[in-house]
């Protein structure tokens, strides 16, 4: 039996191309004669218990009490010793993925790739299996498949062979963190002709089997076929004794109970391409599938801990949920629909049967500026970089501000929040851009901290900053610089804050407090026209009803709730004075926080120097 250096394989498969689909039924009976030819029981492999399942089937804790094994069996004799990776490995390293969504688009990210060789779909679907009634997650391909060799380097760990820039695989490690963090159990079919010679190959990648069978290194077990020919053959890589315990291994615990279940999965492949099933999908901590498939028959959704059950939610708050930066969140249709930057031409995602249509924001912005960004490296020379940004169509109703930030035209990060939380200025503006010059975490949800990626985040904040001081008076508000233009804004309601719905914090009541500001509609007592009025909330006023700040002079005139006293100033003066106020209000809040770091950092040297000074007087004194 030939070894992987990583993961153990046992091999085997079989499979046939006739069109009218009864190429799995013709393999069987010749699986069949081969097997009494070489004296292996057919009935022996299809008679097997019923498949078990992990005792925890929570993604979190499904790797704790994972007895490990003081002594390690040693390597057979005639075979090379290699380093060892314990099944638990499988589990912790599929916790870099804390967001199922992040898992399936991994997944997703594979089958993408494969448009260079020819891929037109992708579908996800939902199955259930009829050995437990449990619900199983499916992807399946038309690309090149995988080959013998290629599904092994699928099933190893660390190893990938995209080397080209326009792929999104990099790091050989997505297909197991992903299926592994989706459920304790996948099971692959692959067909693929590679030189003129046709194969279909199945692997098992099981954490149940591992754990249950108390291995101390990861096997995975394989078997693969030769269907070059009418009459398919069994590539073996062993003995025939071998091919049977693989074949006994899949037909445990993998899905399927026997060979005509197995090779029947291959009657919807066609000619080439990739079925992957992950099932005992992971529970949360309250015994629910993670993964909702009977909220939406058309969506696959992830549990809202948001959700006010039995509660009647306002209208403000509806319309914001019913927004993609809200519902990416909860909606694999909706996270899907954005997930890649550029459309597909000759390629579809098809969730639960329905095509997925993708979406770009940046289609809908009004007021659309494009800034051109050149990074700068002392080493590399990089291309400038595109920057859409604008106001979403739904400002200023709906606050959303930040950046879709993509890579190899992936997105990475969702509306990433760069402005200060509880400020108003960045409110509804949103950019896009593809940052291929800074490198994705492992998990791809995130960006490595480089200084790159710290120097294009201060470049985004000045970016969205200037922009909406620059046009923010189209929908109402007011700079020092630029007065509201009242001919062409919208009219403003109360609105909600800026929430970083990304990562959604619990909703405020009516009135819109963003560091102390309401924004206020106040009408002029002559005559028809409307001024928006930043005034303090009262919480936060003083008698004159302006809040005080440290250092800062107290203000003797200002809009009082009803709006009626404007104590001999106009609404606008008055509008124009709170808003520079509370622009003030800001800066001093920063450079309150800057002087406390300062002066942390100042306690903390004299200390440093106190200690010191108490070190040298005791050596002195132990000298004299």
């Amino acid at each position: 039996m030939a070894k992987n250096p990583v993961v153990d394989v046992v091999n085997l498969d079989t499979d046939s191309d006739d069109d009218d689909g009864g190429g799995g039924r013709g393999m069987v009976r010749s699986l069949a004669s081969l097997m009494q030819n070489q004296q292996v029981s057919i009935a022996d492999s299809a008679m097997v218990a019923p498949r078990e399942t992990l005792e925890c089937r929570s993604f979190w804790k499904a790797g704790d009490n994972f007895a490990i094994p003081t002594v390690v069996t040693s390597a057979a004799p005639g075979m090379l010793e290699h380093a060892r990776v314990h099944p638990k490995f499988l589990h912790s390293n599929a916790t870099s993925h804390k967001w199922a969504f992040g898992a399936i688009a991994e997944l997703l990210d594979n089958a993408v790739d494969e448009t260079q060789n020819g891929a037109t779909f992708v579908k996800i679907d939902k199955i259930d299996i009829v050995k437990d009634n449990s619900p199983a997650l499916v992807f399946q391909d038309d690309g090149g498949g995988m080959d013998p060799q290629g599904i092994r380097k699928c099933m190893s760990l660390g190893y990938s062979s995209k080397k080209s820039n326009t792929t999104i695989g990099q790091y050989g490690n997505g297909f197991k963190t992903s299926t592994m963090r989706l459920g304790a159990d996948a099971i692959v079919f692959s067909r693929a002709t590679r030189g003129g010679k046709s194969t279909q190959s199945i692997g098992l990648l099981s954490y149940t089997f591992l754990r249950k069978t108390g291995q101390d290194d990861v096997i995975v077990p394989m078997i693969d076929f030769d269907i070059s020919n009418d009459r398919p053959q069994p590539i073996m890589y062993g003995s025939p004794g071998d091919w049977s315990t693989n074949l006994n291994i899949l037909l445990k615990w993998s899905p399927f109970s026997t060979i005509e279940e197995l090779l029947q999965q291959f009657e919807v492949i066609g000619a080439h391409g990739t079925k992957v099933i992950i099932y005992n999908l992971w529970l949360n901590d309250e015994g629910i599938y993670e993964l909702s498939f009977d909220d939406d028959d058309e969506d696959i959704r992830l549990r809202d801990e948001n959700a006010h059950d039995g509660k009647r939610l306002n209208a403000r708050t509806l319309e914001l949920r019913s927004h993609i930066s809200y519902r990416v969140r909860h909606s694999l249709r909706a996270y899907i629909s954005m997930l890649y930057l550029k459309k597909f031409k000759n390629f579809k995602i098809i969730l639960r049967g329905i095509p997925v249509e993708q979406f770009n924001i940046a289609d809908e912005f009004r007021h659309p500026q494009t800034i051109m960004y050149k990074p700068q490296a002392a080493t590399m020379e990089y291309v400038a970089t595109e920057i859409k940004v604008g106001f979403i169509k739904e400002a200023p109703k709906i606050a959303v501000s930040g950046f879709n930030v993509y890579h190899k035209n992936r997105l990475i990060r969702p509306f990433w929040k760069v402005t200060m939380e509880g400020s108003i200025r960045g409110n509804g503006v949103v950019g896009v851009l593809e940052a291929n010059f800074i490198e994705p975490a492992h998990d791809k949800q995130d960006f490595e901290r480089s200084s790159l990626f710290l120097r294009l985040e201060a470049r985004l904040k000045k970016i969205i900053v200037d922009y909406w001081q620059s046009h923010c008076h189209f929908y109402g508000y007011q700079t020092s610089e630029i007065p509201a233009d009242i001919s062409k804004r919208m009219p403003i309601p109360d609105q909600p804050p800026t929430v970083n719905t990304f990562n959604p914090s619990p909703l405020p009541s009516d009135k819109i407090k963003q560091g102390g500001l309401i924004i206020r509609e106040i009408n002029h007592s002559k005559g028809t026209s409307t001024h928006t009025v930043a005034v303090a909330a009262p919480h936060l006023r003083n008698s004159t009803g302006v809040r005080n700040y440290p250092g800062q002079l107290n203000p003797q005139s200002a809009a009082t709730d009803t709006g009626n006293n404007l104590v001999g100033k106009s609404a606008g003066e008055i509008s124009e004075e709170n808003i520079q106020l509370f622009m003030r209000c800001e800066e001093y809040i920063k450079k309150e926080k800057e002087i406390e770091e300062t002066v942390k950092s100042l306690e903390k040297e004299l200390e440093e120097a106190k200690s010191k000074c108490t070190q040298l007087a005791l050596l002195v004194d132990a000298k004299k």
